[in-house]
Protein backbone atom coordinates (compact mmCIF):
# COMPACT_ATOMS: atom_id res chain seq x y z
CA UNK A 1 0.00 0.00 0.00
CA UNK A 2 1.61 3.21 -1.14
CA UNK A 3 1.62 6.34 0.96
CA UNK A 4 1.49 9.76 -0.59
CA UNK A 5 3.25 12.76 0.84
CA UNK A 6 0.94 15.52 1.95
CA UNK A 7 0.81 18.60 -0.23
CA UNK A 8 0.52 21.98 1.51
CA UNK A 9 -0.62 24.80 -0.66
CA UNK A 10 1.00 28.17 -0.04
CA UNK A 11 -0.66 30.60 -2.37
CA UNK A 12 -0.37 29.18 -5.89
CA UNK A 13 2.92 27.33 -5.34
CA UNK A 14 2.71 23.81 -3.84
CA UNK A 15 5.31 22.87 -1.29
CA UNK A 16 5.89 19.12 -1.32
CA UNK A 17 7.45 17.25 1.55
CA UNK A 18 7.14 20.05 4.05
CA UNK A 19 6.26 17.58 6.76
CA UNK A 20 9.44 15.54 6.31
CA UNK A 21 11.79 18.46 5.39
CA UNK A 22 12.74 16.81 2.10
CA UNK A 23 11.90 17.32 -1.52
CA UNK A 24 12.57 20.84 -2.81
CA UNK A 25 15.28 21.60 -0.22
CA UNK A 26 17.87 19.55 -2.11
CA UNK A 27 16.60 20.09 -5.63
CA UNK A 28 18.61 21.93 -8.34
CA UNK A 29 16.07 24.74 -8.30
CA UNK A 30 16.69 25.28 -4.58
CA UNK A 31 20.47 25.39 -5.08
CA UNK A 32 20.05 27.94 -7.84
CA UNK A 33 17.78 30.08 -5.66
CA UNK A 34 20.26 29.86 -2.76
CA UNK A 35 23.10 30.86 -5.08
CA UNK A 36 21.13 33.83 -6.37
CA UNK A 37 20.33 34.90 -2.81
CA UNK A 38 24.01 34.70 -1.85
CA UNK A 39 25.03 36.70 -4.91
CA UNK A 40 22.40 39.31 -4.16
CA UNK A 41 23.56 39.52 -0.54
CA UNK A 42 27.19 39.92 -1.63
CA UNK A 43 26.14 42.57 -4.12
CA UNK A 44 24.29 44.51 -1.42
CA UNK A 45 27.31 44.21 0.90
CA UNK A 46 29.66 45.49 -1.83
CA UNK A 47 27.24 48.32 -2.60
CA UNK A 48 27.12 49.33 1.07
CA UNK A 49 30.91 49.20 1.23
CA UNK A 50 31.23 51.46 -1.81
CA UNK A 51 28.62 53.85 -0.43
CA UNK A 52 30.50 53.99 2.89
CA UNK A 53 33.75 54.79 1.08
CA UNK A 54 32.00 57.49 -0.98
CA UNK A 55 30.50 58.98 2.18
CA UNK A 56 33.91 59.06 3.89
CA UNK A 57 35.42 60.73 0.82
CA UNK A 58 32.65 63.31 0.75
CA UNK A 59 33.11 63.99 4.48
CA UNK A 60 36.85 64.49 3.96
CA UNK A 61 36.17 66.88 1.06
CA UNK A 62 33.63 68.73 3.23
CA UNK A 63 36.18 69.12 6.04
CA UNK A 64 38.81 70.42 3.61
CA UNK A 65 36.28 72.85 2.13
CA UNK A 66 35.36 74.08 5.61
CA UNK A 67 39.02 74.58 6.55
CA UNK A 68 39.61 76.51 3.34
CA UNK A 69 36.52 78.65 3.95
CA UNK A 70 37.53 79.32 7.56
CA UNK A 71 40.97 80.43 6.36
CA UNK A 72 39.56 82.72 3.66
CA UNK A 73 37.05 84.48 5.94
CA UNK A 74 39.19 84.56 9.07
CA UNK A 75 39.11 88.38 9.20
CA UNK A 76 35.34 88.09 9.58
CA UNK A 77 35.21 85.03 11.85
CA UNK A 78 37.89 86.03 14.38
CA UNK A 79 35.95 89.12 15.63
CA UNK A 80 32.73 87.08 15.68
CA UNK A 81 34.23 84.24 17.73
CA UNK A 82 36.01 86.62 20.10
CA UNK A 83 32.86 88.69 20.59
CA UNK A 84 30.80 85.53 21.20
CA UNK A 85 33.19 84.36 23.94
CA UNK A 86 33.30 87.79 25.59
CA UNK A 87 29.52 88.02 25.39
CA UNK A 88 29.11 84.59 26.96
CA UNK A 89 31.53 85.54 29.74
CA UNK A 90 29.71 88.81 30.53
CA UNK A 91 26.15 87.58 29.99
CA UNK A 92 25.67 86.28 33.58
CA UNK A 93 26.33 89.79 34.90
CA UNK A 94 23.74 91.35 32.61
CA UNK A 95 21.28 88.52 33.34
CA UNK A 96 21.71 89.05 37.08
CA UNK A 97 20.90 92.74 36.61
CA UNK A 98 17.84 91.84 34.53
CA UNK A 99 16.56 89.64 37.37
CA UNK A 100 16.75 92.74 39.59
CA UNK A 101 14.66 94.73 37.06
CA UNK A 102 17.59 96.49 35.44
CA UNK A 103 17.01 96.69 31.67
CA UNK A 104 19.44 94.69 29.61
CA UNK A 105 20.41 97.69 27.50
CA UNK A 106 21.29 99.67 30.62
CA UNK A 107 23.29 96.83 32.20
CA UNK A 108 25.07 96.13 28.92
CA UNK A 109 25.86 99.85 28.45
CA UNK A 110 27.34 100.23 31.94
CA UNK A 111 29.31 97.01 31.54
CA UNK A 112 30.69 98.00 28.13
CA UNK A 113 31.66 101.48 29.34
CA UNK A 114 33.51 99.92 32.27
CA UNK A 115 35.20 97.42 29.95
CA UNK A 116 36.28 100.14 27.50
CA UNK A 117 37.59 102.32 30.34
CA UNK A 118 39.57 99.43 31.79
CA UNK A 119 41.02 98.47 28.42
CA UNK A 120 41.90 102.09 27.63
CA UNK A 121 43.64 102.53 30.98
CA UNK A 122 45.60 99.31 30.54
CA UNK A 123 46.65 100.15 26.99
CA UNK A 124 47.76 103.66 27.98
CA UNK A 125 49.86 102.23 30.81
CA UNK A 126 51.47 99.57 28.61
CA UNK A 127 52.00 101.55 25.41
CA UNK A 128 55.04 103.51 26.55
CA UNK A 129 57.10 100.55 27.86
CA UNK A 130 56.14 98.41 24.87
CA UNK A 131 57.16 101.14 22.41
CA UNK A 132 60.38 101.64 24.38
CA UNK A 133 61.27 97.95 24.03
CA UNK A 134 60.55 98.03 20.31
CA UNK A 135 62.57 101.21 19.83
CA UNK A 136 65.58 100.02 21.85
CA UNK A 137 65.57 96.46 20.52
CA UNK A 138 68.68 96.76 18.26
CA UNK A 139 70.89 98.31 20.94
CA UNK A 140 69.55 95.90 23.58
CA UNK A 141 70.36 92.91 21.39
CA UNK A 142 73.93 94.18 20.82
CA UNK A 143 74.34 94.69 24.56
CA UNK A 144 72.96 91.23 25.17
CA UNK A 145 75.55 89.79 22.79
CA UNK A 146 78.42 91.33 24.75
CA UNK A 147 76.99 90.04 28.03
CA UNK A 148 76.82 86.54 26.66
CA UNK A 149 80.56 86.57 26.01
CA UNK A 150 81.16 85.72 29.68
CA UNK A 151 79.20 82.53 29.15
CA UNK A 152 80.33 81.68 25.62
CA UNK A 153 84.09 82.30 26.13
CA UNK A 154 84.68 79.13 28.22
CA UNK A 155 82.66 77.14 25.72
CA UNK A 156 84.63 78.55 22.79
CA UNK A 157 87.92 77.76 24.58
CA UNK A 158 86.82 74.18 25.15
CA UNK A 159 85.75 73.94 21.50
CA UNK A 160 89.15 75.21 20.29
CA UNK A 161 90.97 72.76 22.55
CA UNK A 162 88.89 69.89 21.18
CA UNK A 163 89.55 70.91 17.58
CA UNK A 164 93.28 71.23 18.34
CA UNK A 165 93.35 67.64 19.56
CA UNK A 166 91.41 66.49 16.51
CA UNK A 167 93.76 68.35 14.12
CA UNK A 168 96.90 66.70 15.59
CA UNK A 169 98.06 69.60 17.69
CA UNK A 170 97.55 72.38 15.13
CA UNK A 171 95.74 75.27 16.77
CA UNK A 172 92.58 76.59 15.20
CA UNK A 173 92.43 80.31 14.61
CA UNK A 174 89.43 82.10 15.94
CA UNK A 175 87.30 83.76 13.34
CA UNK A 176 87.24 87.53 13.63
CA UNK A 177 85.52 90.34 11.92
CA UNK A 178 82.07 88.78 12.11
CA UNK A 179 79.56 91.18 13.54
CA UNK A 180 76.02 90.18 14.30
CA UNK A 181 73.48 91.46 11.86
CA UNK A 182 71.65 94.55 12.90
CA UNK A 183 68.01 94.17 13.72
CA UNK A 184 65.85 96.90 12.24
CA UNK A 185 62.57 97.31 14.08
CA UNK A 186 60.65 100.45 13.21
CA UNK A 187 57.79 101.72 15.27
CA UNK A 188 56.19 103.01 12.08
CA UNK A 189 55.74 99.43 10.93
CA UNK A 190 53.68 98.84 14.03
CA UNK A 191 51.67 102.05 13.72
CA UNK A 192 50.89 101.37 10.05
CA UNK A 193 48.40 98.66 11.09
CA UNK A 194 46.85 100.78 13.85
CA UNK A 195 43.66 101.75 11.90
CA UNK A 196 43.02 98.13 11.03
CA UNK A 197 43.49 97.04 14.63
CA UNK A 198 41.25 99.82 15.93
CA UNK A 199 38.52 98.87 13.45
CA UNK A 200 38.71 95.25 14.59
CA UNK A 201 38.50 96.29 18.27
CA UNK A 202 35.50 98.53 17.56
CA UNK A 203 33.79 95.68 15.70
CA UNK A 204 34.32 93.30 18.60
CA UNK A 205 32.99 95.82 21.13
CA UNK A 206 29.86 96.49 19.08
CA UNK A 207 29.21 92.78 18.60
CA UNK A 208 29.62 92.14 22.33
CA UNK A 209 27.20 94.97 23.12
CA UNK A 210 24.51 93.61 20.80
CA UNK A 211 25.08 90.02 21.98
CA UNK A 212 24.47 91.14 25.56
CA UNK A 213 21.27 92.97 24.65
CA UNK A 214 19.73 90.57 22.13
CA UNK A 215 21.09 87.25 23.34
CA UNK A 216 17.81 86.16 24.91
CA UNK A 217 15.91 87.27 21.82
CA UNK A 218 18.05 84.98 19.68
CA UNK A 219 17.28 82.15 22.09
CA UNK A 220 13.55 82.78 21.78
CA UNK A 221 13.81 82.79 17.99
CA UNK A 222 15.62 79.46 18.17
CA UNK A 223 12.87 78.01 20.36
CA UNK A 224 10.17 79.23 17.99
CA UNK A 225 11.72 77.22 15.15
CA UNK A 226 11.20 73.94 17.04
CA UNK A 227 8.16 71.98 15.74
CA UNK A 228 6.43 71.10 19.03
CA UNK A 229 6.55 71.74 22.75
CA UNK A 230 8.79 68.75 23.51
CA UNK A 231 11.44 69.89 21.04
CA UNK A 232 11.17 73.45 22.32
CA UNK A 233 11.72 72.37 25.92
CA UNK A 234 14.66 70.18 24.87
CA UNK A 235 16.18 73.02 22.85
CA UNK A 236 15.84 75.45 25.76
CA UNK A 237 17.48 73.02 28.21
CA UNK A 238 20.38 72.33 25.82
CA UNK A 239 21.01 75.99 24.99
CA UNK A 240 20.70 77.12 28.62
CA UNK A 241 23.04 74.36 29.79
CA UNK A 242 25.62 75.11 27.12
CA UNK A 243 25.39 78.83 27.79
CA UNK A 244 25.86 78.50 31.54
CA UNK A 245 28.73 76.00 31.33
CA UNK A 246 30.61 77.84 28.60
CA UNK A 247 30.12 81.14 30.43
CA UNK A 248 31.41 79.64 33.67
CA UNK A 249 34.45 78.17 31.92
CA UNK A 250 35.38 81.37 30.08
CA UNK A 251 34.85 83.62 33.11
CA UNK A 252 36.80 81.26 35.37
CA UNK A 253 39.66 81.02 32.87
CA UNK A 254 39.83 84.81 32.55
CA UNK A 255 39.92 85.23 36.34
CA UNK A 256 42.69 82.60 36.67
CA UNK A 257 44.79 84.21 33.94
CA UNK A 258 44.33 87.72 35.33
CA UNK A 259 45.37 86.45 38.76
CA UNK A 260 48.42 84.79 37.22
CA UNK A 261 49.35 88.03 35.46
CA UNK A 262 48.99 90.07 38.66
CA UNK A 263 51.03 87.52 40.62
CA UNK A 264 53.75 87.55 37.96
CA UNK A 265 53.84 91.35 37.91
CA UNK A 266 54.13 91.46 41.71
CA UNK A 267 56.91 88.88 41.69
CA UNK A 268 58.84 90.79 39.02
CA UNK A 269 58.38 94.05 40.93
CA UNK A 270 59.87 92.47 44.05
CA UNK A 271 62.80 91.21 41.98
CA UNK A 272 63.36 94.76 40.60
CA UNK A 273 62.57 93.70 37.04
CA UNK A 274 61.92 96.59 34.62
CA UNK A 275 58.38 97.03 33.28
CA UNK A 276 56.89 94.40 35.58
CA UNK A 277 53.32 95.29 34.55
CA UNK A 278 54.13 94.76 30.86
CA UNK A 279 55.55 91.27 31.44
CA UNK A 280 52.67 90.41 33.76
CA UNK A 281 50.27 91.29 30.94
CA UNK A 282 52.29 89.15 28.54
CA UNK A 283 52.06 86.24 31.01
CA UNK A 284 48.28 86.73 31.34
CA UNK A 285 47.64 86.72 27.58
CA UNK A 286 50.08 83.90 26.85
CA UNK A 287 48.45 81.69 29.48
CA UNK A 288 45.41 81.37 27.20
CA UNK A 289 47.70 79.11 25.13
CA UNK A 290 48.40 76.07 27.35
CA UNK A 291 51.97 74.74 27.52
CA UNK A 292 53.26 76.94 24.70
CA UNK A 293 52.29 80.15 26.45
CA UNK A 294 54.18 79.21 29.62
CA UNK A 295 57.26 78.30 27.55
CA UNK A 296 57.16 81.61 25.65
CA UNK A 297 56.75 83.67 28.84
CA UNK A 298 59.53 81.80 30.64
CA UNK A 299 61.89 82.30 27.68
CA UNK A 300 60.99 85.99 27.48
CA UNK A 301 61.64 86.53 31.20
CA UNK A 302 64.93 84.65 30.87
CA UNK A 303 66.10 86.93 28.04
CA UNK A 304 64.95 90.10 29.83
CA UNK A 305 66.69 88.96 33.01
CA UNK A 306 69.94 88.29 31.18
CA UNK A 307 69.71 91.72 29.53
CA UNK A 308 68.89 93.66 32.69
CA UNK A 309 71.00 91.94 35.37
CA UNK A 310 74.75 91.42 35.31
CA UNK A 311 75.08 88.43 37.64
CA UNK A 312 73.79 85.13 36.27
CA UNK A 313 71.89 83.86 39.39
CA UNK A 314 69.89 87.07 39.66
CA UNK A 315 69.20 87.00 35.91
CA UNK A 316 67.80 83.48 36.06
CA UNK A 317 65.64 84.09 39.13
CA UNK A 318 62.60 85.73 37.38
CA UNK A 319 62.25 82.90 34.86
CA UNK A 320 62.63 80.24 37.56
CA UNK A 321 60.06 81.92 39.82
CA UNK A 322 57.56 82.21 36.97
CA UNK A 323 58.11 78.56 36.03
CA UNK A 324 57.29 77.58 39.62
CA UNK A 325 54.17 79.81 39.67
CA UNK A 326 52.81 78.50 36.37
CA UNK A 327 53.54 74.90 37.39
CA UNK A 328 51.42 75.31 40.53
CA UNK A 329 48.68 77.07 38.56
CA UNK A 330 48.53 74.54 35.74
CA UNK A 331 48.79 71.35 37.81
CA UNK A 332 46.96 72.26 41.02
CA UNK A 333 44.85 75.43 40.98
CA UNK A 334 43.22 75.29 37.54
CA UNK A 335 42.24 71.58 37.69
CA UNK A 336 40.85 72.06 41.20
CA UNK A 337 38.71 75.06 40.21
CA UNK A 338 37.49 73.90 36.81
CA UNK A 339 36.90 70.28 37.79
CA UNK A 340 37.30 67.08 35.83
CA UNK A 341 34.59 67.77 33.22
CA UNK A 342 36.49 70.80 31.95
CA UNK A 343 39.82 69.01 31.61
CA UNK A 344 41.03 68.32 28.08
CA UNK A 345 43.58 65.81 26.84
CA UNK A 346 47.02 67.38 26.22
CA UNK A 347 47.21 65.63 22.84
CA UNK A 348 43.87 67.15 21.79
CA UNK A 349 45.05 70.58 22.98
CA UNK A 350 48.29 70.39 21.01
CA UNK A 351 46.52 69.20 17.85
CA UNK A 352 43.88 71.91 18.22
CA UNK A 353 46.58 74.57 18.77
CA UNK A 354 48.47 73.35 15.71
CA UNK A 355 45.36 73.43 13.49
CA UNK A 356 43.99 76.82 14.55
CA UNK A 357 47.42 78.41 14.81
CA UNK A 358 48.02 77.33 11.22
CA UNK A 359 44.61 78.63 10.09
CA UNK A 360 44.37 81.91 12.03
CA UNK A 361 47.86 82.59 13.39
CA UNK A 362 48.25 84.09 16.86
CA UNK A 363 44.50 84.85 17.31
CA UNK A 364 43.73 81.24 16.44
CA UNK A 365 46.20 79.99 19.02
CA UNK A 366 44.66 82.26 21.67
CA UNK A 367 41.11 81.13 20.86
CA UNK A 368 41.90 77.45 20.23
CA UNK A 369 41.46 76.08 23.75
CA UNK A 370 38.25 78.04 24.54
CA UNK A 371 36.82 76.79 21.24
CA UNK A 372 37.85 73.20 22.03
CA UNK A 373 36.38 73.29 25.53
CA UNK A 374 33.17 74.86 24.26
CA UNK A 375 32.91 72.24 21.50
CA UNK A 376 33.37 69.49 24.11
CA UNK A 377 30.64 70.93 26.34
CA UNK A 378 28.28 71.22 23.37
CA UNK A 379 29.07 67.68 22.16
CA UNK A 380 28.19 66.26 25.57
CA UNK A 381 24.63 67.55 25.23
CA UNK A 382 23.97 66.99 21.52
CA UNK A 383 22.84 63.51 20.55
CA UNK A 384 25.25 61.72 18.23
CA UNK A 385 28.33 63.77 19.18
CA UNK A 386 29.19 62.14 22.50
CA UNK A 387 32.14 60.40 20.83
CA UNK A 388 33.88 63.76 20.32
CA UNK A 389 33.56 64.62 24.00
CA UNK A 390 35.05 61.23 24.94
CA UNK A 391 37.91 61.65 22.47
CA UNK A 392 39.08 64.99 23.89
CA UNK A 393 38.35 64.14 27.54
CA UNK A 394 41.41 63.82 29.71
Amino acid sequence: MSTTQPTVSTGDVPVVGAAHGTGLAHSPESAAVTKQVKQATQGVYRLRKHLRAIRMMLNALLILALLYTVTIVRELLIPLVLAAFIGLALNPIVAAGARHRIPRWLGASVLMISLIAGLGTGVSMLTQPAVGWFHNAPSVIRTFGTKLEHITQPLEAANRATQTLVNNGHPVRAQTGQNPADVAISIWDVLANAPKVLAAILTVLLLVFFFLIYGDLLLRRLVEIAPNFGYKRHAVSIVRGIQSEVSRYILTTVVINVTLGMTTAGMLFLLHMPDALLWGTVAMLANFIPYLGAIVTTTTLLLVGLIHFDDLPHALLPALCFAAITAVEGNLITPMILGRRMRISPIAILIWLLVWGWLWGVPGALLAVPMLTSAKLIAERVRGWEWFARMVQR
